[in-house]
């Protein structure tokens, strides 16, 4: 009996372990789931006598040229208002040669007629030193997060729509980390089990033919599992923990434009096509040891504000890859997201994925998860980034052995776009 419920827990989406039947006690399957020294010429003391009296003489003999120099250059500079106003002002005209030309006919100016021209001539001067010593115009702000421009996508509010939209143009790397995943079952009589788990997944949509909202697309989104430590049962309370690559999944999805029938202020979302799975398990227990194919599609809506929709896929059995006794693939899963925008690159999201083995028996056929998940998409080095934090709880899990609950954070780094042009034209 114990053998049979062990055998159920083949699930798709989350690497689950069971037993198969058929094989000893012990075998493991897994389904997938010192100080400063002074300069001695700054510190000398000053020699007396001789020496002294020799600095001194030198002192003078460059300070009487220089005073020599400095008097005439100012007189020159106070000697016509018309020369102060135009170092005061760049723009002005040059002085003329009749304002430096002194009429021999007028008398000689009074001692307070001179001391007042000196005095204008020293205000003009402080005032033009004044203006030419002004800080200069402040310097625009830095741009926030929010404002900085992706030369391709536009603002990080733009970018993040993008990134909840499994069909727009966007290039990205999500990797969804599991830190960590707890399962449990009927089996497991202590604590819930603890495994460490990633997931790799490149959105790659690759432009066919037309622009902008007209735009044909092949949206590739393959699916990497990366498991650093998954608890696998290799009896009645009794297991083991392995690292893997897990079987990788490759939607190609057709995504057709909408633009023609979208709903005012909004956009439907829209693509399907096939779905595979390779048996790249690098562990038995950890993989299905056979190619499935099925059909996938992604059905929603977006706005402004929110992106809402569903994704599901089915895969079947197409060859064997040493699968044994393993019964043949049939399952599906199903990714249902709510995303609502808050502004300055905040968001809202709630993105599980169900599970579904019709393999199974009916009490381990299924794990729906509900979370939320809070994040922001902001610039690191220039380039956009999104990175959302939060937790899941299985309300429907495995009786035997499953996930219960799970801490995530996925971080996608936006990436060049390899292909920018459509491939059959439309440009």
């Amino acid at each position: 009996m114990l053998k049979n419920r062990i055998h159920s827990k083949q699930t798709t989406g989350d690497c689950r372990p069971q037993h198969q039947p058929g094989r000893k006690k012990g075998a493991r399957h897994f389904a997938t789931p010192k100080g400063d020294e002074r300069n001695s010429l700054l510190d000398e003391e000053p020699v007396k006598g001789r020496t002294s009296m020799r600095h001194k003489q030198l002192s003078k003999r460059r300070v009487i040229p220089a005073l020599g120099l400095l008097i005439p250059l100012t007189a020159l500079c106070l000697s016509s208002p018309a020369l102060a106003q135009s170092g005061a002002d760049p723009n002005s005209p040059p002085p003329t040669l009749e304002q430096f030309v002194v009429d021999p006919d007028s008398p000689p100016p009074t001692l307070a007629q001179s001391g007042a021209n000196l005095s204008s001539r020293l205000m003009t001067l402080a005032q033009s030193g004044a203006d030419s010593h002004s800080p200069p115009p402040a310097a625009e702000a830095p741009q926030s997060a929010a404002e900085h421009e992706h030369p391709e996508h536009g603002s990080m509010a733009t970018v993040g729509k993008k990134l909840s939209n499994p069909t727009s143009d966007i290039w990205a790397l999500t990797v969804a980390w599991g830190l960590p995943t707890f399962y449990d079952g009927d089996i497991n009589l202590g604590n819930p089990k603890v495994g460490l788990s990633a997931t790799a997944q490149p959105v790659l949509p690759i432009p066919l033919y037309g622009e902008g909202d007209n735009e044909w697309r092949l949206i590739t989104r393959p699916i990497i599992p990366l498991l650093f430590r998954q608890p696998v049962p290799i009896g009645f309370n009794d297991f083991d923990k392995e690292a893997a690559i897990g079987d990788i999944q490759l939607p190609l999805l057709l995504a057709p434009p909408t633009d023609s029938f979208n709903p005012p202020g909004g956009k439907w979302i829209l693509a399907g096509g096939p779905v595979f799975e390779f048996p790249t398990a690098t562990s038995d227990d950890l993989g299905s040891n056979q190619t499935s194919a099925g059909i996938a599609m992604a059905l929603g809506y977006a706005n402004e504000k929110i992106t809402a929709l569903i994704f599901p896929n089915y895969f079947w059995h197409v060859s064997d890859n040493g699968q044994g006794d393993r019964p043949d693939t049939s399952k599906g899963s199903m990714l249902y997201q709510f995303s609502y925008r808050l502004g300055d690159g905040w968001e809202i999201t709630a993105a599980p994925t169900i599970t579904y083995n019709d393999k199974a028996p009916p009490a381990n056929k299924w794990n729906v998860p509900v979370g939320i998940l809070v994040g922001k998409t902001f610039p690191i080095f220039g380039h956009p980034v999104k990175i959302l934090g939060g937790v899941e709880y299985s309300v429907v899990s495995q009786d035997d052995f499953g996930k219960r609950a799970q801490f995530r954070l996925n971080i996608t780094p936006v990436i060049p776009s390899l292909i920018q042009k459509p491939l059959f034209g439309g440009r």
